[in-house]
């Protein structure tokens, strides 16, 4: 049977003081257990918004938004065998604040692979080994508003509390199979590259999933609003999908191939006539690149906008 988590949540460490009275307590421990929250659902240039940790009896949740410093907290980090799930994400977020070095990575996720589970999600092998429920209800959460709710608070503690506990499981199944030693490599590996830097590639970052079925100056159609996208969604400082989203685009860049009528009726103002406008560059370019005569758009401006195209 399938318990609620109802334990409180744990106080949030936004002062100096309280942060460094933390590491003191953090600094008598062989291990901690460690996740991050960033805004990538919110923002375009995502920030860490929260740093939790548990240790032996003992949760907190860290705000990096406080303007606490975290070189001490990072430092104590690099010394500490850290356990995490998924740790990809959690490694990056925390290089891009600062965190520089990291030492051993237990790998919850990587670890119930190896041993055969048929769910990796936190919350399944929460219920699996705990008999625990977690709920969901902050997964899209916007983390870096202020204050934390305690309904968020609680969900976040809820992704380090049972860590240790886990992989105290998961590491006695991996030596009982005898696969231990491949789960410390596997975890190398996960860590070198989650701390290699991905460069983006700009030539090729339009092509999103659907835009395989799109030739010539349909591509070049997509291409072209997907450039007006990332520009929209910088500017504004929000993830281009609140601006429009991938399978938006695809259809977008396929019916002003065909010639056929784009209402984009959710754009407004300047956006919708810059929307229109990438449209026009593209379509006059054929597959070459090289200009060809203007092609008007099938488009059905409101009296209102009519001023903007004029």
């Amino acid at each position: 049977m399938l318990l609620s988590q109802t334990a409180p949540a744990p106080p949030l460490i936004d002062a100096p003081d309280a942060l460094t009275d933390f590491i003191g307590e953090l600094a008598t421990v062989e291990r901690a257990a460690v996740d991050t929250e960033a805004d990538s659902l919110h923002c375009y240039f995502e920030k860490l918004c929260l740093v939790q940790v548990s240790i032996a009896g003992r949760d907190v949740l860290i705000d990096p938004l406080a303007g606490v410093p975290l070189d001490s907290l990072f430092s104590e980090f690099s010394k500490k065998k850290l356990v995490l799930h998924g740790a990809d994400f959690d490694i990056r977020m925390l290089r891009r604040a600062g965190q520089i070095d990291f030492g051993e990575i237990f790998d919850t996720q990587i670890a119930a692979r190896l041993t055969g589970s048929s769910q990796f999600s936190l919350a399944a092998l929460i219920a699996e080994h705990f008999g625990v429920q977690l709920a969901k209800h902050s997964q899209k959460a916007n983390w870096a508003q202020r204050p934390l709710s305690e309904k968020m608070a609680e969900y976040a503690a809820n992704d380090t509390r049972f860590l240790l506990t886990l992989a105290d499981k998961l590491e006695e199944r991996l030596r009982k199979m005898e696969r231990f030693d491949w789960f410390l490599q596997s975890c190398e590996r996960a860590v070198a590259l989650a701390q290699t830097t991905r460069a983006r590639d700009i030539e090729n970052a339009w092509r999103i999933t659907g835009s395989a079925d799109l030739q010539g100056r349909a591509a070049a159609l997509l291409r072209s609003l997907w450039n007006w996208r990332e520009e929209e969604a910088r500017t504004l400082d929000r993830p281009a999908f609140h601006i429009f989203r991938n399978e938006e685009l695809i259809e977008a860049a396929r019916r002003f191939d065909l010639g056929s009528t784009v209402g984009a009726q959710h754009l407004r103002g300047l956006r919708r006539k810059r929307f229109f406008e990438a449209a026009e560059r593209a379509l006059q370019l054929d597959e070459a690149g090289w200009p060809q005569p203007i092609r008007k758009l099938r488009i059905r401006p409101t009296p209102n906008e009519e001023r903007l195209f004029r």
